[in-house]
């Protein structure tokens, strides 16, 4: 399938406002001395249905090996912005859940990224409506 002008101009926007978020957002947490990575997990743990989510889940949720997510959340809890516990139910599990240091940090940097995303949402509402006309 060829693509005309417009909708290449669609995908080039998209990509454009999606790098510009991005740089936005390494700049962000870099001020805040957190990693994107931990950043996202902070956002992972956030979200998941209940208030602690197992090491498994939070490397499914990355993209992470098992003992790359270890070592994520090893730094975490060093810079006191993650807790880690052994599960009460499965031996084999290990919890992590964000500290209340981590919890304001993650409400900080969550602010700043949604005014980020308010400033690209301009061209990317643009760039879907030309990728919608396919």
């Amino acid at each position: 399938m060829s693509l005309d002008r417009e909708r290449y101009q669609g995908l080039a926007g998209f990509r454009l406002a999606l790098r510009r978020f991005l740089a936005a957002s390494e700049a962000i947490s870099k001020n805040a001395g957190v990693t994107q990575q931990q950043y996202q997990a902070m956002l992972a743990i956030k979200t998941w249905p209940s208030e602690t989510m197992t090491m498994g889940d939070l490397a499914d949720q990355l993209l992470l090996t098992h003992h790359a997510a270890v070592q994520l959340v090893n730094r975490m809890a060093k810079a006191g912005v993650a807790a880690r516990a052994p599960s009460s139910t499965d031996r084999r599990s290990v919890l992590v859940k964000l500290t209340e240091a981590g919890e304001r940090l993650l409400d900080r940097l969550a602010g700043l990224h949604m005014d980020e995303v308010l400033r690209q949402e301009p061209q990317l509402t643009r760039s879907i409506r030309r990728l919608r006309r396919l």
